[in-house]
């Protein structure tokens, strides 16, 4: 949820938009055929019509103003990787766990390793959806994801 003051011109964008980090976006148990890209990134698309010097309070990080290049910002790195995932899933169908050392330069720990794989299912989902792979579930159950 994220709250606006014309009045004051605040908008406090709790975890929708923030400042250094993008926000996880994921797909989850409960929804798995989710395409929760893609609703978040028609979200924040509905904060354009606000103003561009509106004081924004995340729920993490620093208040700042710059609402618009933040939301392009978010828009350019989900872009880029969807790239990197579509490119990896070219040359054999991937899995979620497949494409965690894709999204995530980094080493993870279990905690992180859990929000990875729904990040990683959401951008697979984002490209699926898109007609950009396909899906099949292998014999072994896992779905995997491949170049059209």
């Amino acid at each position: 949820m994220a709250l606006h003051c014309e009045a004051r011109n605040i908008l406090i964008s709790g975890d929708m938009v923030l400042p250094r980090i993008s926000t996880n976006v994921s797909v989850y148990e409960m929804e798995p055929e989710a395409d929760a890209l893609t609703l978040f990134l028609d979200s924040i698309d509905r904060f354009a019509p606000l103003p561009a010097d509106v004081l924004v309070l995340p729920s993490h990080g620093k208040p700042f103003v710059g609402l618009h290049t933040r939301i392009q910002q978010l828009h350019d790195h989900h872009r880029d990787r969807l790239a990197e995932v579509l490119e990896a899933a070219r040359p054999r169908p991937v899995s979620a766990h497949d494409m965690l050392p894709v999204l995530f330069k980094r080493p993870l720990d279990l905690h992180q390793t859990t929000f990875a794989l729904g990040e990683s299912v959401a951008h697979l989902h984002r490209l699926w959806y898109a007609g950009q792979l396909k899906r099949e579930r292998g014999e072994d159950g896992v779905w995997r994801f491949g170049a059209v």
